[in-house]
């Protein structure tokens, strides 16, 4: 089980004291949640902070790209030390060529689906490709948001199709994520679930004890 505490919750203006306070783990990614304002009606940070992010910490990066041309950032940030970099099915025409290209740069590549996308949507060739799936439990583009249940039955979809044709992804939840939802999720079959407000809403002594307590069996 991957946990991966989102930044877009953290304090920005003690943004590398907050990002220290979650430790050293080897269960640990940090996620960044890149909106460029079209893809969804929220903006964050972009490439430089991004870079930045690099040299300060040694947590994998886990970039989640909600942007209209993700292809853009994946070229950009080639040669930044990144562990994952997912994007939206919803925002390119061919998912497997935009897979294909980033796999030459990252060590893991996911595509993310909105709530309102089907998991039918993505097909065999790409299944067998990615190294992750991203299922967004809330609309992307702001924290904080409630979890959707319906997100319960693509996820055991997708761990079924997983345990069918032995495809390798992880299945990333991200959205409403505490320890309220996360038993069901698990359950489900997530193996690597996104937290924001959850963990960077405590304070930073009680940081690892959110993070212990989402580490369900």
């Amino acid at each position: 089980m991957i946990i991966s505490p989102s930044i877009l919750s953290a304090d920005f203006m003690n943004l590398e004291t907050d990002i220290n306070s979650l430790g050293k783990r080897d269960d640990l990614w940090l996620h960044l949640d890149v909106m460029d304002g079209h893809f969804v009606p929220n903006m964050t940070f972009g490439i430089p902070i991004i870079k930045q992010l690099a040299k300060i910490t040694e947590i994998p990066l886990d970039m989640h790209l909600m942007v209209t041309n993700p292809d853009f950032h994946i070229e950009e940030l080639k040669d930044t030390k990144l562990q994952n970099v997912t994007f939206h099915v919803e925002a390119v025409s061919d998912i497997l060529a935009l897979v294909t290209k980033a796999k030459k740069y990252y060590p893991s590549v996911g595509i993310s689906i909105k709530p309102g996308t089907s998991v039918s949507s993505l097909t065999p060739d790409v299944l067998d490709l990615v190294d992750l799936i991203l299922v967004m439990s809330v609309e992307p583009g702001f924290g904080g948001q409630k979890f959707m249940p319906d997100s319960i039955q693509k996820i055991k979809d997708l761990t079924t199709l997983k345990k069918l044709n032995n495809y390798h992804y992880q299945i990333q939840v991200d959205g409403g994520i505490d320890n309220n939802t996360v038993k069901d999720v698990v359950h489900a079959g997530a193996d690597n679930l996104v937290a924001g407000s959850y963990i960077f809403g405590a304070s930073p002594d009680e940081y690892s004890n959110r993070i212990e307590s989402l580490k369900i069996k």
